[in-house]
């Protein structure tokens, strides 16, 4: 057992061993604190099967850890002629079953070697970018302590491309530190007349305890089963996951003999554990494959993220995101300018929240026009416009209904690219209809060739944005003069797109005045405007023609 801290805790689980039948050598590491290790030997010197090794720094991804587990095995094997296998384990691992379940399955298998042992360039899991290079490169410098020498002796040897010589006879490999081997390996890797030259060599490894034992079981091992009896899983960064209290009915489904790394105050699970023994020891196999599943579902969320859901390891870092929104939206440009009181109208006929001007420049428009919207977003522009990305994909998260908004050349284009861009997003565009609101507004001309002049250019830097090849929405455009021509088709693939029931559509809400559009068209071509996207209306329409009958 290798210990570094918590030393409480581990001399607990000491007693747990030792009384279940195992004999227990003890490395603790030399900078723990002297107090604590008195009290762990005076706590534990009835136990006649528990020896203290000589104590030597240990330091992760350092020698040093090696050289702890040779001396504690090395003690352990010249103290006890009946220990037929050697298991490592930390003073943070709990057995989950009892220790005479563990004999009994060794017994089933008296000589097999349990250590996860594969080869380097298989190996596919190491976090950190030394994978090779571990064995081809020398470390010998800490990769905590002295991070920047490490990082730069590293530089210097993928530079003048030096290449270390490995052992003859030597396969590296590579596994979990928590292993079983049986007596006769681990006394041949012990006494092996070679061992010196093997010291050397590991000493300047990187992170030697994962290769040591793993190389060195291939030379002497009879059968090897590459896997280890201790259940330890890892996060995407290489660090080790924690058990705490609510993890207890997962481990105890899992049948696993040991489990790592258990929380120093995870009350419950220490209470619990190891069950007690039924009937009869069982040698039953470990079943940790759900509790796997679990894990690696954990791995993958914490990797990628929920979809839509920004946060410190992907944000503001570019395309980190798992999708840029949860799910999808529906965008409206050019409607709410054509039909009057359309966004009620809609949301009679959709499954979804139908809202305003989301991106308003005035004033955040939700569909019941409250300063509270979904996911108790604020109406305020001003919060909206610090983060306009974050704030649109938290309000698509933010209810299970779909959410649809009307958007215009006269909101904030901010979102622009990031609409035309997200898969999620469905764009459907009148061009020309802003120009609607203009024709029935009584400004004067030139104010209204001013303000068209603006609008229009918003409108032509949107539709390129929507051409582009980078897009990824679904996108429906048409000019004003078409949706006009064939209003109530143009609507039910609207509504067919967003979930409604295009049967189900009935009349076409009340639609604005357009008498007088060509025009007012003409004449905005006159004072050197050319409008552009709004399709052919006649300049000669008598006043006062209805657009639908």
């Amino acid at each position: 057992m290798l210990c570094h801290d918590e030393l409480h805790l581990a001399a607990r689980m000491v007693r747990v061993w030792a009384e279940g039948g195992a004999a227990v050598s003890i490395h603790i590491d030399s900078r723990a604190s002297q107090i604590e290790v008195d009290k762990m030997q005076s706590d534990l010197s009835d136990l006649g099967e528990v020896v203290f090794c000589r104590r030597r720094p240990c330091e992760w991804g350092m020698y040093g850890l090696v050289e702890a587990t040779q001396d504690a095995a090395t003690m352990l094997l010249e103290r006890f002629d009946n220990v037929t296998h050697v298991m490592l384990v930390s003073g943070s691992c709990l057995p989950l079953r009892p220790v005479a379940d563990l004999v009994a399955f060794l017994s089933r298998h008296p000589r097999r070697d349990f250590i996860e042992s594969v080869t380097a360039e298989d190996v596919g899991w190491t976090v950190g970018g030394l994978n090779e290079e571990r064995f081809n490169f020398r470390f010998p410098f800490s990769f905590r302590r002295h991070r920047t020498l490490f990082d730069s002796y590293v530089a210097l040897q993928r530079k003048v491309k030096f290449q270390r010589r490995i052992p003859a006879g030597l396969v590296p490999h590579l596994g979990s530190q928590w292993w079983c081997l049986t007596r006769q390996t681990i006394e041949a890797i012990l006494t092996d007349p070679r061992r010196p030259e093997f010291d050397r060599y590991f000493s300047k490894v990187w992170v030697p305890d994962e290769s040591y034992f793993q190389t060195l079981a291939r030379r002497h091992s009879v059968q090897i089963e590459s896997r280890s009896l201790t259940l330890a899983k890892f996060d995407g960064q290489g660090k080790p996951y924690i058990f705490y209290d609510d993890h207890r009915q997962m481990l105890e489904e899992s049948g696993c003999f040991v489990a790592r790394k258990i929380w120093p105050r995870a009350r419950g699970l220490y209470s619990y554990f190891p069950r007690p023994i039924i009937v009869w020891p069982s040698a039953a196999e470990p079943q940790p494959a759900r509790l796997s599943r679990l894990i690696n579902r954990a791995v993958s969320r914490r990797d990628l993220g929920r979809a839509g859901l920004y946060m410190q390891s992907r944000f503001p870092r570019k395309d980190r995101e798992n999708g840029k929104t949860s799910t999808t939206y529906g965008v409206l440009q050019g409607f709410n300018d054509l039909f009057a009181d359309f966004e009620p109208w809609l949301a009679e006929r959709l499954p979804a929240d139908v809202h305003g001007h989301l991106m308003a420049r005035e004033r955040v428009e939700f569909s019941d026009r409250g300063t509270v919207g979904p996911g108790a977003l604020s109406d305020s522009a001003a919060l909206r416009d610090l983060d306009p990305r974050g704030f649109l994909a938290n309000l698509v998260r933010a209810s299970h209904q779909m959410q649809v908004f009307q958007h215009s050349p006269r909101d904030c284009q901010d979102l622009s690219w990031f609409m035309a861009t997200d898969p999620n997003a469905r764009i459907f565009v009148i061009t020309g209809a802003w120009a609607v609101p203009l024709l029935n507004s009584g400004m004067p001309f030139d104010d209204i060739r001013r303000i068209a002049a603006i609008l229009q250019r918003a409108e032509l830097e949107v539709v390129a944005t929507l051409n582009s090849v980078w897009l990824k929405a679904r996108v429906q455009i048409w000019d004003l003069a078409d949706f006009t021509a064939r209003p109530a088709g143009a609507m039910q693939s609207v509504i067919a797109a967003l979930g409604g029931d295009p049967s189900q559509m009935g009349d076409l809400p009340a639609t604005r005045e357009l008498a007088g559009l060509g025009r007012f068209f003409q004449r905005l071509r006159n004072a050197g405007l050319r409008p552009q996207m709004m399709g052919d209306f006649s300049v000669d329409e008598p006043a006062g023609k209805a657009l639908f009958k």
